[in-house]
């Protein structure tokens, strides 16, 4: 997803992008004079996205913004709140900011899906496939799925912390082919352009160096979000799992269709072994808990790159639960592949030799369609 420049590395081109993630700051979805959602731009956004659909881009919004819209209604207007305070006001503002994404996306067309995460969600394998599985039905759905911290409930010690890593994470996990952070500034400077009229705007990051690092300054005190620091530590973790990220401004109407239509921005492009590096984690790095054996059909099937299904699975040897790291085998032991079931051991037997549209007759719920998906499997 490139666009050739006259010199220098090439661009990322946002139109190109199979999936985009969005991250929104409070900043630009809320009116600080009335603490109401800012309508007319959220209306903009929206407009944006349905021409990214209608080109066949699968968008996911993070949007903040919860806390904010609540604080002054109940009475919360000091400059740093308590966990428990602000757990209270997300409560109630987030209600109202998926009330306005609903809204703004309705107008399109478009239907908003709420989902709210926490850091946990993100590193216990089971919750990590969960919120994956449901962010890609939703996708295939045709949905925009809006994203928020579950402030309710996250403590100090288990949340993202800003929305910005927040974003670098759910890229990863539905391996994102670019990421735009909407933000008060167009992109990332040698220096703080506030403060330093000399301050350099770069258009392209082919490398976080510790260099570039240093530019996003001092890291906030304590839990606090935002800053250059925090867009520096999701690029690093966007780009090392393969997805282009750019920092662009946000305070203008249609601020996606700008960046399209060359705003300045800055780009940092991905690692090149960005993608390969989970495949090869999934190959060389987990041993197998267990091992299904598969047929001369789905043998076959997976050398063409395709998923294993159950209707190719002969029999289920081991003790794994779903996430675990499976071996492929074939009828005479050879290892074909190594990938993450979708099921427990148990069930994957039972659903063995029987075609995916029995599952739900079989087991009583409807799992995936795969038991190994192609995107958790490597073929040996």
């Amino acid at each position: 997803m490139r666009r050739p420049m006259t010199s220098g590395p090439a661009l990322p081109d946002l139109a190109a992008a199979r999936r985009l993630v969005v991250k929104i700051g409070s900043a630009l979805v809320v009116d600080e004079r009335t603490a109401a959602p800012r309508e007319a731009w959220l209306a903009s956004v929206a407009a944006d996205i349905a021409a990214l659909r209608a080109r066949g881009t699968e968008v996911v919004v993070v949007s903040s913004g919860a806390i904010a819209l609540a604080r002054r209604a109940l009475g919360l207007t000091r400059k740093r709140l308590k966990l428990e305070e602000k757990q209270a006001a997300a409560a109630v503002g987030q209600i109202r900011l998926a009330g306005a994404w609903q809204a703004a996306l309705a107008g399109h067309g478009l239907a908003a899906a709420q989902l709210l995460l926490t850091l946990e969600d993100s590193e216990d394998r089971r919750r990590y496939l969960n919120a994956r599985a449901t962010l890609g039905t939703l996708l295939e759905l045709g949905c925009i799925p809006v994203i928020n911290e579950n402030d309710t409930v996250a403590t100090a010690e288990i949340r993202f912390g800003d929305n910005d890593r927040l974003a670098a994470r759910v890229a990863e996990m539905i391996a994102a082919d670019a990421l735009v952070l909407l933000s008060d500034i167009d992109g990332l400077y040698t220096a703080d352009p506030r403060r330093d009229p000399a301050a350099a705007h770069l258009p392209v990051v082919p490398q976080l160096t510790e260099e570039i690092m240093a530019m996003g300054g001092e890291p906030p005190p304590g839990y606090s979000s935002g800053g250059m620091r925090t867009k520096l530590i999701a690029a690093r973790i966007a780009t090392g799992a393969g997805t282009a990220m750019a920092i662009a401004l946000g305070a203008r109407d249609n601020p996606l269709r700008a960046m399209q239509e060359g705003a300045r921005c800055t780009w940092f492009l991905p690692t090149p072994e960005g993608r390969t590096a989970r495949k090869r984690w999934i190959a060389g790095s987990l041993a197998p808990l267990g091992a299904l054996v598969v047929d001369e059909g789905a043998a076959r099937a997976l050398a063409r790159g395709s998923s294993l299904l159950p209707a190719g699975i002969r029999r289920v040897e081991g003790q794994f639960h779903r996430g675990d790291p499976v071996s492929v085998r074939d009828a005479e032991g050879r290892e074909l592949a190594r990938g993450l079931s979708a099921y427990d051991a148990e069930d994957a037997g039972r659903i063995a030799g029987h075609r995916s549209e029995e599952i739900e007759a079989i087991l009583g719920w409807r799992g995936r369609d795969e038991v190994v998906h192609r995107d958790d499997l490597v073929v040996l």
